[in-house]
């Protein structure tokens, strides 16, 4: 069977490395600023935090090599998908230590930009929770996540698996404005489909309260994610395999967690939380630490969704997606090695 070979990771794409750099800005700010709107723009100064400590370092390592990249955006990216991956209401010096990192170890430890193999934000945000955990705990205290993970600490269950319900018993209820839309939705559109969109998702789409930045400005996140997308900055088909994989599993499994049966998972609180957008369609979407064949990728991507799955729900992280995107980048040189002994040897006349 002919195998389609993706030469290099750039290859096949519209826009090119600097160009995809400064979209992904241009998307991570959209949703740094509507999460600062709701807490005192204490969300911009963790963003603005680790663009200094990041790109500050960037500019550091220039000078010493005499060759300025700063420009090509990378640095910039990293800094404000990393302010997306933290908790709002961090200190925004650990932001900055958090940059600073990197780009120290993540990006010019190993050669600078496309020789890293770890995605440099999701990185980053490994170290500031590993070393500071307390200080992160503490940040996202009260947040709908976190009062969800209280909440089945205590033994709470709903009998249709439904985390919302979870939620409003632990005091986390919709907005009035998600009211006021969900009922509109439901006497329009949904009218003709026969269902009805439950209370309080609309609310997802900018919760109340601490919690990542990605999660409290998602509605702009995923306005941005589309002038990505419309772009072709990207394999679109990355973002539509993991979100398959991991629907599925949501759908099958995902309730035993919460007090259901099988079959009943609620997929659009999966992805609506816990980072997964922003794993979907930026993290993943590196086209630095990915594979070099499609079959590779969907590989690689359906690895990704399986381990979102066992750490968000088995395992209750509920950043699960950012820590099986990392797990994903480490499987990636073994995924790279198979691909060579399947493929390219072979056409190469290798054994």
């Amino acid at each position: 069977m002919d195998i389609s070979l993706l030469q290099k990771p750039q290859v096949n794409l519209a826009r090119s490395t600097r160009g995809r750099m400064w979209l992904v800005s241009v998307c991570a700010f959209l949703a740094v600023f509507q999460s600062s709107l709701g807490d005192n723009f204490h969300s911009l100064f963790v963003a603005l935090a680790a663009m200094a400590g990041a790109m500050g370092t960037e500019l550091l390592f220039n000078i010493k090599a005499r060759y300025y990249s700063i420009t090509d955006g990378s640095a910039l990216a990293s800094a404000l998908v990393l302010a997306l991956l933290l908790p709002n209401r961090l200190n925004p010096l650990l932001a900055f230590l958090g940059g600073v990192f990197a780009m120290t170890v993540f990006k010019y430890s190993f050669g600078g930009l496309g020789s890293n193999w770890v995605n440099p934000a999701a990185g980053a945000w490994l170290f500031i929770r590993s070393a500071w955990p307390g200080a992160f705990t503490r940040s996202i205290q009260q947040g709908p996540l976190e009062q969800l993970a209280l909440s089945l600490e205590a033994g709470l269950r709903d009998s249709q698996g439904l985390p919302m319900a979870l939620l409003k018993i632990n005091g986390w209820f919709s907005s009035s404005l998600d009211n006021i839309l969900s009922g509109f939705f439901n006497n329009t559109i949904f009218a003709f489909t026969g269902t009805s969109l439950p209370q309080g998702y609309l609310t997802l789409l900018s919760p109340p309260g601490p919690g990542i930045i990605a999660d409290r400005g998602l509605f702009f996140l995923l306005l941005g994610t589309i002038l990505i997308v419309s772009s072709q900055s990207f394999r679109f088909w990355l973002p539509l395999v993991f979100v398959f994989v991991f629907s599925g599993l949501v759908r099958i499994f995902g309730a035993l967690s919460f007090g259901g049966g099988l079959w009943e998972g609620d997929v659009l609180f999966a992805l609506f939380s816990g980072g997964t957008m922003a794993a979907a369609f930026i993290l993943i979407t590196d086209p630095a630490t990915g594979p070099k064949s499609a079959p590779g990728y969907v590989v690689l991507v359906s690895f990704i969704a399986f381990f979102t799955f066992l750490f968000r729900y088995p395992g209750r992280d509920p950043y699960g997606a950012i820590t099986a995107v990392l797990v994903g980048n480490a499987l990636t040189p073994l995924i790279r090695r198979i691909e060579n002994v399947l493929y390219y040897e072979k056409r190469r006349g290798g054994p």
